[in-house]
């Protein structure tokens, strides 16, 4: 018998058959692949939950063993879970764990995996998340607390450009994920204190094109920067995956994404 989530997944899918052309073109494809593409994610990721005795918890990565929530609020949760979410960056940010943080500021922090991650990685730093999405905030606050860091984890609201000169001076490592709204969050000549910080930001030129230029433009004179593409995903996955097919394997560490969206690793010169 199918369950809430097989059936909804089977109603969008009516939906977009029964909207269909005679010849259904590229796109109509497209849509209906990625819907159930989602659906098997969705379902993988209840399947990783079971597995972790019914209650969520990253298995893998740098947040290996923090307490997780069974339904993130922007993406694909089983990477999560697994801890290959957006691997590329992990070696970037142990290098800037290691090299000493006072703070860090997570812009569009979603339901928190960087802000309760790095607050449970990094003890004694305080981490300020902020999301213009109410949702995210509470689901971020939650998580703080199912963690035990709520104490160093501040959560707030939209992240004005000027508000980076609060931390003028401290070792700080920034961290931007914002839909494309990531150049009217950077801008160093609103916060020359973005000079000293660490940056690293997701870049949507599928929502915004010329982003990643602009702000390699703008962070040049004051940063060495490191672009980070999208690649295949290497970690080990948990031994009960191995007994699913392949296309369950690569579905479990698709993160959602639509296009390219590499990430830009800047660090302060000198």
């Amino acid at each position: 018998m199918a369950g809430p989530l097989t059936a909804r997944a089977a109603g969008i899918i009516r939906q977009l058959v029964g909207a269909w052309p005679e010849t259904p073109g590229i796109n109509d494809l497209n849509r209906a692949l990625r819907a159930l593409s989602m659906w098997r994610s969705h379902v993988l990721a209840q399947t990783c939950v079971s597995q972790t005795g019914g209650e969520p918890v990253v298995v893998g990565g740098p947040f290996a063993g923090m307490k997780y929530i069974r339904l993130s609020t922007e993406g694909a949760l089983i990477p999560r879970l697994l801890g290959s979410y957006e691997s590329e960056l992990h070696p970037h940010l142990q290098r800037i764990a290691q090299a000493g943080l006072d703070c860090v500021i997570d812009v569009g922090c979603a339901e928190g995996y960087y802000a309760v991650g790095l607050a449970r990685m990094l003890p004694g730093v305080m981490v300020h998340a902020h999301d213009i999405s109410a949702e995210a905030q509470t689901v971020c606050r939650r998580l703080a607390e199912l963690n035990g860091v709520a104490e160093r984890v501040r959560v707030g609201g939209k992240f004005e450009p000027t508000d980076f000169e609060a931390f003028a001076g401290r070792r700080t490592l920034v961290i931007v994920d914002a839909e494309g709204a990531e150049t009217d969050i950077l801008q160093p000549e609103l916060s020359p204190a973005l000079a000293g910080m660490h940056v690293i930001v997701e870049t949507h030129d599928i929502y915004r094109a010329g982003t990643l230029a602009e702000l390699t433009r703008r962070f040049s004179p004051t940063h060495d920067i490191v672009r980070v593409d999208l690649g295949p995903k290497t970690d080990a996955l948990p031994q009960w995956m191995a007994e699913l097919g392949h296309l369950d394997q690569l579905l479990a560490v698709w993160e959602w994404r639509q296009g390219p969206t590499p990430w830009l690793v800047m660090t302060p010169k000198g």
